[in-house]
This record gives C-alpha cells, sequence and structure tokens, in this order.
C-alpha cells in the first residue's frame, strides 16, 4: 500500500510523553509539559504520564502478572496509556549517569505494551551536559522493552532557565531542536504505523 492511497499518514498520532522524577524540585516537568503541549500544537493527541500522579508501587508485580481487570488502578490506566500510543517520548534527568529510580521503575512494570512503539528520547540537566549521559542505560533499557528509538535525541542544558515549570520554552535556539526531534518521531510513528518502508528522514 502506498502513501499515496494510505491516509492513515494523515491521521493524527497519538503521544504518550513518559517523565521520570518524583523529586521535590523537579525542574524537568516543565520540558515534558512543554514536549507535550507542541505535540498538540503539531496537531497530535498528546499524553503526559508523570509518576508523581500516577502512583505505582516499587516494582513487585509487573502488570502482565495480574490477572485481568485485578491490577491496581493506576497500573491498569497507564497500561492503557501505552497501549493507545503511536509514539513515546522518554523525558529523562540524569541520576549518577543513569536513569532516575521512579522512571526505570515506571517503564518496568510493563512489557509487551511497549514492544514496537517508536520511542524519543529527551535528556536534563542542571549543568551544561544536558543528562546525555543517562543516553547510553536509556538506549539499552528501552531496546530491551521492544521500543525501537530513533536517533536524533534533545538534550536540554540549563534546565532551570530553558523552560518554565509551565512549560514554555524560554530558550528560542531549542525550538528548531524541538522541531527536528518531534519531526523525525512523528516519520517514525507513521511508519511504523502504515510499514511504507521509506528511509527518506524529515529535514
Amino acid at each position: 500500500m502506498s502513501a499515496q492511497t494510505d491516509r492513515s499518514t494523515d491521521q493524527p498520532l497519538t503521544f504518550l510523553v513518559v517523565f521520570g522524577s518524583v523529586r521535590r524540585d523537579r525542574a524537568g516537568i516543565g520540558l515534558a509539559r512543554a514536549l507535550a503541549r507542541i505535540v498538540t500544537e503539531r496537531g497530535h493527541q498528546a499524553h503526559l504520564a508523570d509518576p508523581a500522579e500516577i502512583a505505582l508501587p516499587m516494582l513487585d508485580r509487573m502488570y502482565k502478572e495480574f490477572d485481568p481487570g485485578t491490577a491496581p488502578e493506576p497500573m491498569e490506566r497507564l497500561a492503557g496509556m501505552i497501549r493507545g500510543a503511536d509514539a513515546v517520548i522518554v523525558v529523562s534527568a540524569e541520576y549518577n549517569h543513569a536513569a532516575p529510580p521512579a522512571l526505570v521503575n515506571l517503564l518496568d512494570h510493563y512489557l509487551e505494551e511497549w514492544s514496537g512503539k517508536p520511542c524519543g528520547i529527551a535528556t536534563y540537566s542542571a549543568g551544561r551536559f544536558g543528562g546525555v549521559r543517562a543516553l547510553s542505560t536509556l538506549r539499552m533499557m528501552l531496546g530491551e522493552l521492544g521500543m525501537p528509538t530513533m536517533p536524533t535525541i534533545l538534550p536540554v542544558s540549563t534546565i532551570g532557565t530553558a523552560v518554565t515549570s509551565e512549560g514554555d520554552l524560554t530558550d528560542e535556539r531549542m525550538a528548531h531542536s524541538v522541531d527536528r526531534f518531534l519531526g523525525e518521531l512523528e516519520w517514525w510513528a507513521y511508519a511504523a504505523r502504515t510499514r511504507l518502508g521509506s528511509t527518506a528522514y524529515p529535514s
């Protein structure tokens, strides 16, 4: 089926923005909110999975280990959000060169639900490196969960001044990076949905 005849490429996508911190002064929540807002401005749907709001227990039993209909409500609700997503954006800080424990805990509760969903990684830090030292462990983990991670990443340095807690970008230079990041993830999501097989990334 060609891109010309498959109307699914004209339909809005659903993105799940997964945030990974529950710290009291978590500056990165603004980046997660900004990405969710910009996704909707691009004509798609976005849902934010915030572990401070979707309170999962420390991993004891995975979602798949519960009998149907018996999983705790937060776990069931997040499972529905994951299943309904065409693509995932993981927004991660860097704790000791790795992803925050709240993010790892959230991801590890699920397996098959993540499988096959294209994933973009946005990292951040208070310093100038933008959290990229967490990237290698994130790529390995997300790949093990069955999510192909796209080449382009979105590292955000000096997070405290780059975006407000409400999700407004204060660094105009970020707009181009965000546009390229989301444009590539859109391509991956549409390709996964339609199996077009094209090798041309958006410019």
